[in-house]
């Protein structure tokens, strides 16, 4: 039986979409890559699953698989359009703040409008161990040698790790051959997010990130999210920042230690299809 999937995006951050909620989710890492592929599948960078929720607290629960087949913890473009594919499949109402389940744990959303999405991230992470980080403390700044170079490194959890790297100039040509180095340094024992980030003023930022499991993508929300908490709590930024990326803008809210952080952006639905499953997935969801 074919597989039936929506394609959505955040910003250009692009995902497939399984309806999971009275189903088993179908599909193992080869079979993700093969639909992952953008010449010979659908192509995305994340797969999202939505299934019944574990936690009883929670109305839903959503999976995450990157494109290369591994899984994630969090992903903040595709919460904002899980959120909007279960109102649009009516299981959300607009206006009311709901809890889901991600793989890191609950989530709170809030629909402003059937494709505009709030999010509750929760708190940012800067103890090393809950990153995870090789580090003795906490610190504002770490020093990483990463392809020959030197970096300044902001180290941070949104419910998955990032590396974020305070940058002049986005178009510098030696981001592109340090970004995947940076994802898979070796202090971060799960890899890391690596995003490079320009601040522009004291409420807007640019950043370009390389997704540990996807490569280089136009958005990633939970990027926008430690990139602007790294900065804020280096004391660069206020406490709402718009964050743009190469798929568009982000609005990120934070008070500081204390307080939960909130990111804001739109969810579009790009089409619906269908992709024949693989006979090995057939057997196993039959």
């Amino acid at each position: 039986m074919p597989l039936r999937f929506s394609k959505m995006h955040g910003i250009g951050n692009d995902f497939v979409v399984l309806d999971c909620r009275q189903r088993a989710f179908p599909l193992d890492a080869a079979q993700i890559r093969a639909l992952a592929d953008r010449h010979t599948g659908v192509g995305f960078d994340q797969l999202l699953s939505v299934e019944p929720a574990r936690d009883p607290d929670c109305a839903f629960y959503y999976g995450i698989w990157n494109a290369d087949g591994s899984p994630s913890g969090q992903c903040g473009n595709g919460v904002r359009c899980v959120a909007a594919w279960l109102h649009r499949a009516g299981a959300l109402a607009l206006g009311e703040d709901v809890t889901i389940e991600s793989p890191s744990g609950p989530v709170t959303v809030r629909l402003l409008g059937p494709t505009e999405v709030t999010v509750d991230m929760g708190e940012p992470v800067f103890e090393p161990a809950r990153i995870p980080f090789a580090a003795d403390a906490a610190a504002d700044h770490y020093e990483l040698a990463v392809g020959g170079e030197a970096l300044d490194v902001g180290a941070v959890s949104m419910g998955n790790p990032h590396a974020v790297v305070a940058v002049d100039e986005l178009a510098d040509p030696a981001l592109q051959r340090l970004g995947p180095l940076l994802t898979c340094h070796p202090r971060f024992a799960q890899g890391a997010n690596a995003g490079f980030v320009q601040r522009l003023d004291r409420g807007h930022l640019r950043l370009r990130v390389h997704e540990r499991g996807a490569g280089w993508t136009l958005a990633c929300g939970t990027g926008a999210c430690a990139a602007m908490a790294v900065l804020h709590r280096r004391g660069a930024v206020d406490d709402r920042v718009q964050v743009e990326l190469p798929g568009g803008t982000l609005r990120i809210d934070w008070a500081g230690p204390g307080h939960t952080l909130w990111m804001t952006g739109p969810a579009a639905f790009a089409f619906e299809g269908e992709w024949p499953v693989p006979p090995a997935a057939a057997r196993r969801d039959g």
